[in-house]
C-alpha cells in the first residue's frame, strides 16, 4: 500500500539486478573509507532537518549520517537485495528510517510531503531522468531542497568520448543500468530547480581516474511559486 492517501502505487520488484546488487553491496562499503565516500555523505547531509525522502537508498549507507534534527527518513529502494540490506541499516540508524519499494519515476508518496529530498549515486541509473526529477519536484514542499551527490560527464574530450562509448555498449548492462555521461547539474536546471552551491570533485581524490570518477556534490531547490 502507498504511504499516503492518493500516493502512486509502488511496484515491489520493478528493478532486478541481483548480481550487480551483490557486487555493489561489497564495493560500496569498502569505498566509504578507501575512496572517502563516508566524508562526502557527511557533508551532503549536514544541516538537514524535518521530513526527508531518500531516493535510491541502495544498502543504506547514508542512514548513519543523517543529523538528529531529521524527524523521519522515507527511503525508496527498488532492488530487492539492496532493500533488504537497507532495512538492516535502518534498524541501526539514530533517526527513524522507513524503507519501502518504489521507482524514482513514480514515487509512492504524497505531493509536497517532504522538506528535503536526497539523491546520491542514483540519477545515473534511473530509466527516465526528466520524469524522475519531475517526481522529486512534485514531492517537495515549495521552497524545499535537494541534496545530491552524483557522478557524470567530465574529464575532457577523451574521457567524455569514452563515457559515451561505454554508455552505448557494455556499461549499463554490467552496472545495473548506470550511465557514465549524464550531466546531473544540467538535468536539475532543465527540470526547473534553482541550483544552490555545488562543487565538482574526483572520487577517489587521488589515484587513477576512471570514467566514474567525475562527481558533483551540491544542492538544488524547488522554487516557491507563491513568492
Amino acid at each position: 500500500m502507498p504511504l499516503f492517501p492518493g500516493a502512486r502505487k509502488a511496484s515491489r520488484d520493478s528493478v532486478r539486478h541481483p548480481l550487480f546488487a551483490r557486487c555493489y553491496a561489497r564495493v560500496s562499503v569498502t569505498a566509504e573509507t578507501r575512496a572517502g565516500l563516508g566524508s562526502v555523505r557527511e557533508r551532503m547531509l549536514a544541516g538537514l532537518s524535518g521530513r526527508v525522502l531518500e531516493i535510491g537508498a541502495g544498502n543504506g549507507l547514508n542512514f548513519g549520517h543523517y543529523p538528529g534534527a531529521v524527524s523521519e527518513v522515507v527511503a525508496i529502494e527498488p532492488e530487492r537485495l539492496l532493500r533488504k540490506l537497507a532495512l538492516d541499516a535502518a534498524r541501526r540508524a539514530e533517526v527513524p528510517v522507513d524503507v519501502v519499494p518504489g521507482e524514482a519515476e513514480a514515487l509512492p508518496v504524497k505531493s509536497e510531503a517532504f522538506d528535503a529530498v536526497v539523491v546520491s549515486l542514483v540519477l545515473c541509473s534511473v530509466r527516465d531522468l526528466p520524469r524522475a526529477l519531475g517526481e522529486v519536484r512534485r514531492v517537495l514542499r515549495p521552497g524545499g531542497g535537494v541534496r545530491f551527490f552524483e557522478h557524470g560527464r567530465g574529464g575532457g574530450r577523451a574521457m567524455t568520448f569514452t563515457q559515451r562509448a561505454l554508455d552505448r555498449t557494455v556499461w549499463p548492462p554490467l552496472s545495473g543500468g548506470c550511465h557514465l555521461g549524464r550531466d546531473p547539474v544540467a538535468a536539475f536546471r532543465d527540470a526547473g530547480f534553482e541550483l544552490g552551491p555545488y562543487r565538482r570533485l574526483l572520487v577517489p581524490e587521488k589515484g587513477p581516474r576512471t570514467p566514474a570518477s567525475y562527481c558533483v556534490l551540491g544542492t538544488a531547490w524547488r522554487p516557491d511559486e507563491g513568492e
